[in-house]
């Protein structure tokens, strides 16, 4: 029975490297949200203001990490046409 090679195809490491670092993005984003948020609970405890610290850390931290990600990609993008 003759034995006949096969051809596996791999995906080039940039791929991979990108698509692992959008997935830390995300999970960046829920632990660093979680993070303010109960930062900003305390500080309301603590001062006795409902939920405005809360909701600034929450809000903050959402922009910053989408900040961030936006720069990573822009990266990125410029790093792929090198």
């Amino acid at each position: 029975m003759p034995t006949t090679a096969r051809k596996t195809h791999y995906a080039d490491s940039a791929s991979f490297r990108s698509i692992i670092l959008l997935s830390a993005w995300g999970f960046v984003l829920v632990v660093v949200s979680f993070l303010f948020l109960w930062i900003g609970c305390l500080l309301d405890g603590l001062l006795g203001t409902a939920p405005i610290f809360m909701l600034c850390f929450l809000f903050l931290s959402i922009i910053g990490c989408f900040i961030e990600l936006c720069q990573e990609a822009l990266k990125m993008r410029k790093d792929a046409r090198k």
